[in-house]
């Protein structure tokens, strides 16, 4: 049999087929300016954090990035992807977790690991010890046929939390809090996220109250939501609902229906084919090693072989 051609085999490699049905909660605080979203990846984290073999400290901040994708892409009301990118002059040079829409969810970490052996060893690694100086873009992309709208600022904070809740105070004008853990389990690695954000006189918020007292009301969850631990949010099982409703019960805290996230990397043959197309011959040649092209998907670390003789590049059919 004849093996298909590469630019027609839009079959995903052999990588996990997993989903998590309860990986993001929303909630809301019934007649309060205040709606949130708690995430829980589950063995999903476990899964995309081990397809690298990055230091504890990496998979970490990945960890956290991919659950902060999630919950900012979980607000999304079209059809599209949620990114978070981080780029700096640290070990961490670039930083990346997307999530579309429906829940699909991957994320890659570039790590420079001469720089990472340098950090010192009597200080903590934090986000910022590992990524540096440089910046964070969040990116909304609507597909194809409408242009990514990005925002983009200079990275602040210790902490990724910190970081994105700068980037919402400043280039977003938004009220947020972020809380973000990841760490490896007895059962394996997990991340979580609990996301706050003020409703700027949205619907939902009782009309009898004043500006003061709605400023009230976003404080009074800031705080209750500053108790929440690391083992709650990683624990497994402690049900997301049982969270929620420890931290807000007093102000009867609702729950919508819960959303599902999965392994979410989108390579394949014909994307990967599509691009080595627009080489040159010269520039396939000498990406050829004993006859074979080797492309690696960053996301889920599969190596894709083609042979050259498969690629025509740009300039006609291969001699």
């Amino acid at each position: 049999m004849t093996p298909l051609p590469a630019f027609l085999d839009s079959n995903r490699p052999d990588v996990p087929d997993l989903a998590v049905s309860r990986g993001i909660t929303p909630f809301f605080l019934p007649n309060q300016p205040v709606r949130g979203r708690l995430i829980r990846l589950g063995p999903l984290a476990n899964t995309l954090l081990t397809r690298h073999d990055h230091p504890e400290p990496v998979r970490r901040l990945l960890g956290e990035a991919l659950a902060l994708a999630a919950s900012l892409a979980a607000a999304l009301k079209f059809s599209g992807s949620f990114s978070v990118q981080a780029k700096g002059d640290g070990a961490v040079s670039m930083l990346l977790a997307d999530c579309t829409d429906i829940g699909a969810l991957r994320g890659y970490a570039r790590v420079n690991m001469e720089r990472f052996a340098a950090l010192p060893a009597d200080e903590p690694i934090t986000a910022r010890t590992l990524l540096g100086d440089g910046y964070l873009a969040f990116t909304v992309d609507q597909g194809p046929e409408r242009e990514p709208q990005q925002g983009i600022v200079a990275l602040e904070g210790g902490s990724l939390s910190q970081m994105a809740e700068h980037y919402f105070e400043t280039s977003e004008q938004l009220a947020c809090q972020v809380h973000l853990a990841a760490a490896e389990t007895p059962n394996g690695w997990r991340a979580s996220a609990l996301v706050l954000e003020k409703i700027a006189g949205a619907g939902g918020i009782d009309p009898e109250l004043s500006h003061a007292e709605q400023e009230e009301s976003w404080r009074t969850a800031c705080i209750l939501a500053d108790t929440i631990t690391e083992t709650e949010l990683l624990n497994d099982e402690l049900l997301p609902e049982r969270v929620l409703y420890r931290l807000f019960h007093g102000e009867g805290v609702a729950v919508d229906r819960p959303r599902t996230l999965a392994y979410g990397c989108r390579c394949s043959r014909a994307r990967l084919a599509d691009i080595l197309e627009g080489f040159s011959h010269d520039d396939l040649d000498h990406m050829a090693i004993d006859g074979d092209i080797v492309m690696t998907c960053e996301f889920c670390n599969f190596d894709f072989r083609f042979p050259r003789g498969s690629v025509t590049g740009k300039e006609g059919l291969t001699p």
